[in-house]
């Protein structure tokens, strides 16, 4: 029999405290942040080169280099979350939307789901951003950003995630 009880809730996240049965038919109690989901976006210009964000990141107080994401609206459907984002984070939008696939980030203690995309066909648009959001748009080469991952210059890991799977799938070599 399950048990959830809510411990604390911060805007869209939700931390609570759960007595299930496992598949082993031991029962215990397990704590899981919930997380109403994300969508990062992968920007391919024309030139074949990639956009993304130099961030400021207060929680570990330190700048990070990543593709844009950000989290889900109540509701909101995530194709237009993905647009959105891109649209406030890079002041772009795109012509061609490819879904990458999905990523879990922290399933021991998270039930977040992250939605992948590759954006294309690129052009400026205006939108406001998060008044704590302190961005810088930044263009790497494939190279460049295969050679920041390398030599850990990139440690995000939904970025690198994201990154992997557009190679496996072809979308950037």
């Amino acid at each position: 029999m399950e048990n959830v009880a809510p411990l604390f809730a911060w805007k869209r996240f939700t931390l609570e405290e759960e007595t299930l049965t496992l598949p082993n038919g031991l029962t215990t109690k397990h704590v899981t942040l919930t997380h109403p989901g994300a969508v990062l976006i992968i920007p391919i210009t024309d030139n074949n080169t990639l956009i993304l964000l130099r961030q400021y990141r207060p929680s570990i107080k330190q700048w990070i280099y990543e593709f844009p994401a950000g989290t889900l609206e109540s509701g909101e459907d995530i194709a237009l979350c993905a647009q959105r984002e891109l649209a406030e984070e890079a002041q772009l939008q795109a012509k061609e939307w490819l879904a990458l696939g999905e990523s879990m980030p922290a399933p021991g203690f998270c039930n977040e789901v992250q939605y992948l995309f590759a954006a294309k066909g690129l052009s400026p648009c205006h939108a406001e951003m998060d008044d704590d959001e302190v961005i810088e748009v930044v263009e790497f080469s494939i190279e460049q950003v295969k050679a920041m991952i390398a030599g850990n210059e990139i440690q995000d890991s939904k970025t690198i995630v994201a990154f992997c799977r557009a190679q496996l799938l072809g979308l950037i070599t």
